[in-house]
């Protein structure tokens, strides 16, 4: 991959903006939900932009691959932890955040599948 650095990704850019968010939403949590389900969210959250980095800094592209792997599986840890928030009405449905997450996914999806393309195998 001919990248200068991480932060030119889009996905990597996307993906911080969804921290963001989750930090925002998350503000509003319980107090009681601090070391709960506010904390597993915000972890899950940096874990993407946090992989997609760590990835890229890396030496080849399956090891980026597996990085990318990962941070598609914090946003699906990220996606049922707002379904539990809005289930336990700590939140009204966020579709704005929802969208970033799955836009993110979808962009992580496309990166992996162009890397396995370029002969790259995990």
């Amino acid at each position: 991959m001919n990248i200068q650095s991480h932060k030119d990704l889009k996905v990597w850019q996307e993906s911080m903006l969804l921290v963001e968010d989750i930090y925002k939403i998350t503000s509003s949590f319980p107090k009681e939900e601090l070391f709960g389900l506010t904390s597993q969210m915000k972890r899950a959250a940096i874990s993407v932009p946090s992989n997609i980095a760590e990835g890229s800094g890396r030496k080849g592209s399956a090891e980026l691959m597996r990085f990318l792997y990962i941070s598609l599986g914090s946003l699906s840890e990220l996606d049922t932890q707002l379904e539990i928030a809005e289930r336990l009405s700590f939140i009204k449905r966020n579709d704005d955040t929802i969208k970033r997450i799955y836009y993110i996914k979808n962009m992580l999806a496309k990166l992996i599948a162009s890397l396995k393309e370029k002969g790259t195998q995990m």
